[in-house]
Parts: C-alpha cells; structure tokens; sequence
C-alpha cells in the first residue's frame, strides 16, 4: 500500500508535519509506504524551494489544485485557522484523509459541519493534538485506568506562553474573531482540554472568565491602532461527567512562559503531575506508602513506555516535541492502512471544540453551561 502526502503550509506546523511525515516510517516498521506527493505554499517560487528542501516530488501555489491531485491521498492542513474549514471540506468530498492542524475552525457551527461531512464521506482524520500522543501522558492514563491513585477527584491543568505579553507587539489577523476565532483558547486552552479529557473522560459543564489584557494594539505602518476582539487568559471552573471537578486556565500574554502546559491529577490514593516543559517525566505520589516513606518519585520515560523504544532503546535520553508529531503521523498512517477511526479524529476533536467555545459562552454570558 502506497500513500501520498499533500502537505499545505510551510510555517512552523508545516514543517513539523513534514518532518513528522518523512520520519515515521524510519522509526516504525508497521506502516504502509509514504510519498512525499505535493507541497503548497505561495509565492510558487517559495513552494518551489520548500519542496526541495522537505522533500516533495512537486510543488503548486494552488491548494484546490493539491486537493484535486490524483497523486495525495492525505492532505495535511497546516494553514492559519481561518483556511481549515473550506480546505478539509474540499478534501473531504474529493475522498482525501484530512490532518488538520488545531483548531477545526474559528466557530463551533463550523466544526460540526467538518464533522458531519467526515462522516459522511468514510475518509480517516486526524486533528494536531500532538501532547496526548506522549508516551509519558499514555503512561499517566494507564496508571490512573489501573486504579494506582485511586478514583480521580479533582484535575489541575495550565498552559501558558508570553507570545502576546508584550503591549507593544504590532496587530495581526490573530487578534480578530474573523480569521482566527477564539484567542488564548483556541491557540493553547484547547490543548489542555484535549489532556484533561483524556485522563478525567467527557466534560459535563463549566463556569468560566476571560480577560482581553491589551484592548488595542500598534498597527504595523505605524497609522495608528486595531482593537483585539478576542481573549488573552481564560480560566474555567470544569465538572467531569465522571463526578470529579476541576480547574483549566490558559494565557498567551504570560510573561517568562515559553510553553507552560502543566496537570496534576488527584486521586483517593495518590497524584500524578506532569510539566510539558520536562515532557519526558512524570510526578507520582501513591499514599499507601508508610508515611516516613512518603513523597513523589519521578518517573523517567523509557522504553517501557511505548513508543519510546522505536525511537531509542535506552531510558533518560528524552524525546522531544517533533517526536510527538511523529507518533501522530505513525499513528494515522496506521489508521488508515488499517481502515479504523485515528485519536483524535474529527469526531473526538470536536468535543474540544465544544469545550472551548462553551468557555468563551460561560464567561460573556456569565453562567455555567452545560456541555
């Protein structure tokens, strides 16, 4: 089975797909066969020259004529928010797989339409939540389904970078609803609740705020200033439909954050912590130590954590965040070799969505809403 690869972008997330992309086969040896089919970015001339460099048997400045290729079977979407719902639908209806970056869309009534037009036309997606295919957050899961902190009680979780901490930083299409939707939330919140929901089961309902810490900012010729529309922190009061509760806070405009992404999990018998920042450890505090005996240990990843074995096999060498987008294409490829639903596909991504957009409800609305 031979698979080719139409990859749309060339910025930061373009690149990680690519080298994600040409990786995953040299470090598993289960998956089908992959072509580096076609690249698209603009000026044709930069196309041109990223497909050399990634990789690419070809280039175009035309994603319909990417989506349209007879060459691509998997179109990867690694475009601002703005472009992700009509590129996926068009993919969808010419039977392509779609891997779309993170967030579906810049409204939730867009995502349920991706949602629906995926099932409806039978193909495999995939949405770019690399931080749960960690081996250290698959280890956390285990232990929390094994019962080793008892029944979760309460999720802890907080992302945070400094990308808009500084006032002065000039005005860009981030700042508006129009193209890139919610702020803060849909750049790192949904990440955490992708975590939280993966270790706690579905969202029941939430309480929220949201604060817009620069209300304007510089244009970039300097004619003067643009209002920001939507938020730079969030924070959330959550209830799980398992009982537990919670709290989820996210900021872009936090000062010395680069990529804060932290849990704790509290169980009846014990604790898990994890810091995306030291992403190959995790934190366990277990209770039925003798209490002279008590504290956490740190648990280091290895290869008894798969799959961390297929990329070394030894213990305390670290992955890193381009392993992860790794494991993410290994495991869609496998996915749709083998026919079935990849994690997280359209439909799983969707409950994100939701998510979010019902923290951004709860705070302007200021009530708690049901999920």
């Amino acid at each position: 089975m031979s698979i080719g690869l139409g990859l749309i972008g060339t910025g930061f997330m373009g690149k990680a797909h690519a080298l994600a992309y040409r990786a995953a086969g040299a470090v598993f040896g289960d998956l089908p066969e992959l072509r580096l089919a076609l690249l698209c970015d603009t000026p044709g001339e930069k196309a041109g020259a990223m497909a050399r460099q990634f990789g690419f048997a070809a280039a175009t400045d035309d994603w319909r004529t990417l989506v349209e290729s007879p060459e691509v079977d998997i179109v990867s979407i690694t475009t601002p928010n703005g472009l992700h719902k009509e590129m996926a639908l068009a993919a969808m209806a010419a039977g392509k797989h779609v891997h779309c970056e993170k967030p579906m869309a810049l409204t939730l009534d867009d995502a349920r339409e991706m949602e629906a037009a995926a099932r409806a036309a039978g193909v495999r997606t995939i949405v770019g939540y690399n931080y749960i295919h960690n081996p250290a957050f698959a280890h956390a899961r285990r232990m929390i389904d094994e019962g080793v902190i008892g029944r979760p009680v309460h999720f802890r979780g907080v992302v945070d970078e400094d990308y808009q901490a500084d006032p002065d930083l000039a005005w860009t299409w981030r700042a508006t609803r129009a193209a890139a939707g919610l702020g803060t939330l849909g750049d790192l919140g949904c990440h955490l609740v992708s975590m939280a929901v993966g270790l706690m089961g579905p969202l029941e309902s939430l309480l929220a705020d949201t604060q817009t810490i620069h209300a304007t900012r510089p244009l970039a010729d300097g004619s003067g200033r643009a209002a920001v529309e939507n938020e730079d922190t969030a924070s959330a009061i959550v209830r799980f439909r398992s009982g537990a509760q919670g709290t989820l806070l996210t900021s872009r405009s936090a000062w010395g954050r680069k990529n804060r992404l932290d849990f704790e999990v509290h169980g009846t018998k014990g604790m898990i912590a994890f810091s995306q920042e030291r992403m190959n450890e995790l934190q366990l505090f277990v209770a039925d130590e003798p209490r002279a005996r008590q504290g956490f240990r740190t648990i280091l990843t290895g290869p008894e954590h798969p799959p961390y074995g297929a990329f070394c096999p030894a213990p305390g060498h670290q992955l890193g965040f381009g392993d992860l987008k790794t494991i993410e294409a290994g495991h869609f490829l496998r996915a749709i070799a083998a026919g079935e639903p990849a994690y997280p596909d359209f439909t799983a991504a969707l409950g994100f969505e939701a998510a979010i957009h019902a923290i951004d409800v709860a705070a302007r609305e200021g009530r708690r809403v049901e999920l």
